[in-house]
């Protein structure tokens, strides 16, 4: 357990936190801007961006749940699809059980806040004995969410100052999982999982139809990911 911190190692904290973080800020405000933007376009205000960036606070499943508020109410549906775009976060969470222990008040936040480039950072961050390393956590997280809520309200009132035309931008969801999708398919050895992920959608869509085919999807994909996992790890 680390000594009391100072006002000094508060703000040597603030200092080394800002400097690991000052590359990913044009990322999330660019990121940020595009949610913004596309918020506005699906009609919701500032106000609105507001709130979901900062209480939500989970990357693409942000982009998800502007979809999902102008869907037929769906609690199951949306639990299901947040474990599925968001469940690594369980194993970010075990990882940093050690790392977080004796955070005190600041823990809630900590694991609140909890994104792929925090956990990247604090997960691997050598922090130097003077600083305090749960304030250091602390601003690695707070900033990296301020970059993104700053960069999603100034998308936002943009677009609504300049009277932008944001008609058609509803492609920016689709476009975001098509991105991420090459990037996975471009990472895997071998294309049983993204064959898998194509076909058992296909035959959900078309059996259950374009409203009901989500969840059954996904079942399938759980079910046969699960029984071909063997197989899978013996050709990696």
């Amino acid at each position: 357990m680390e000594p009391k911190p100072t006002k000094n190692t508060i703000i040597s904290a603030f200092r080394y936190g800002f400097l690991k973080t000052t590359p990913l800020l044009l990322g999330f405000l660019f990121l940020g801007l595009s949610y913004g933007i596309y918020m506005h376009s699906m009609g919701f205000s500032w106000g609105y961006t507001l709130a979901l960036s900062a209480l939500i606070y989970a990357g693409s499943m942000e982009f998800v749940t502007v979809a999902m508020l102008l869907s037929p109410f769906d609690p199951v549906g949306a639990f299901l699809i947040t474990l599925m775009v968001n469940g690594r976060h369980i194993f970010y969470g075990i990882s940093m059980l050690t790392i977080y222990r004796h955070m005190g008040w600041l823990t809630p936040y900590l694991i609140f806040g909890m994104t792929d480039e925090s956990f990247s950072i604090n997960y691997t961050s050598q922090i130097p004995a003077e600083i305090s390393k749960k304030w250091c956590y602390f601003f690695v997280t707070l900033l990296n969410q301020l970059y993104w809520v700053v960069g999603s309200v100034i998308g936002n009132l943009f677009v609504s100052v300049l009277s932008f035309n944001a008609k058609g931008l509803e492609f920016v969801l689709t476009a975001l999982f098509i991105v991420l999708a090459l990037e996975q398919y471009k990472m895997q050895r071998n294309l049983i999982s993204s064959g898998i992920g194509l076909v058992i959608p296909g035959v959900a869509l078309i059996v259950f139809g374009s409203e009901h085919f989500m969840i059954p999807a996904m079942i399938g994909i759980v079910v046969i990911l699960s029984l071909l996992r063997r197989t899978m790890e013996g050709e990696q």
